[in-house]
């Protein structure tokens, strides 16, 4: 079973670790994860100053239950390696690495920090060519897809389909799917534009996404909507596992619910939509 089987992670608000204001103001926020950011969201100058004050304020606590991940510097910038060492030992539930491109990277980070779950900034073609070998990792948690940075590298043209990075973005769900672990869809820029952040979510639910990174709150019930089963899928669920269950009591193998065969495939999907509704229900 994934993490998933315990808490959703349909909304993940990137939060710059340099700005006090929007720290506090996150504990208030209706998001299941917070990607707390202390590589593109903070200026050079500012990192050092970011990091202490995020150790600071993740000590004293007051998110709740939502999903607390530190996104660092890279080890390839003189401030990744003491990101990382600030965090040995904090209550995180999670450390991303930012253009991760192979196992050996997220080995360093296995190295440099124990126990604590390790995510992946996926945003670069390389990382997508490697993604398997990336989720294979014993220590890895989750995927974040990056697709400003993929669409800079692969050179794409901007399209609300995202035909151009379709193939990285099936790659990373593939790799994610076959190892168990978390997998979220990349930032919506346009964080005034509701309509077409709920169709890129909608896409990105039905492609199998876990979930959202987002830049603003405004963007948080969009995301929480699209990525929560629906009233008529929970229906759904319940009326297949009830007949299903009747039909196992009379000794038949399959059962009909609205003309169509349910078999036990069907009620593994089934108790799986329950269980993140209920997980939904948990959070408040």
């Amino acid at each position: 079973m994934t993490e998933l089987a315990t808490r959703p992670y349909r909304s993940a608000l990137y939060i710059p670790g340099s700005k006090e204001r929007a720290l506090e103001k996150a504990k208030g926020l209706a998001c299941d994860a917070i990607l707390f950011d202390l590589e593109d969201a903070v200026a050079p100058d500012e990192k050092t100053k970011a990091r202490g004050l995020l150790q600071e304020v993740l000590a004293q606590g007051g998110y709740g239950n939502r999903a607390k991940i530190v996104r660092v510097n890279g080890f390839d910038t003189e401030w990744g390696r003491d990101d990382v060492a600030a965090f040995v030992g904090a209550d995180i539930d999670g450390l991303l690495l930012p253009k991760v491109e192979s196992a050996e990277m997220v080995e360093a980070l296995a190295q440099a920090i124990p126990d604590v779950p390790l995510w992946a900034m996926m945003e670069t073609p390389l990382g997508m060519l490697n993604a398997a070998e990336i989720a294979a990792h014993p220590r890895m948690a989750g995927f974040v897809m990056g697709t400003n940075d993929l669409a800079k590298e692969l050179n794409t043209r901007f399209r609300a389909d995202r035909l151009p990075m379709m193939g990285g973005l099936h790659l990373c769900l593939i790799a994610a799917k076959a190892y168990g672990i978390v997998v979220l869809d990349g930032v919506y820029n346009a964080f005034k534009d509701e309509e077409g952040l709920k169709a890129e979510c909608e896409q990105g639910r039905d492609m199998g996404f876990d979930g959202k990174t987002l830049i603003h709150p405004a963007q948080l019930a969009v995301a929480n909507a699209a990525f929560a089963p629906a009233e008529a899928e929970i229906d759904l669920a319940q009326r297949q596992i009830a007949a299903f269950e009747e039909a196992e009591a009379k000794g038949e193998g399959v059962a009909v619910v609205d003309g169509k065969i349910v078999e036990n495939l069907h009620i593994v999907t089934a108790r799986a939509t329950l269980a993140k509704h209920e997980a939904i229900q948990a959070m408040g």
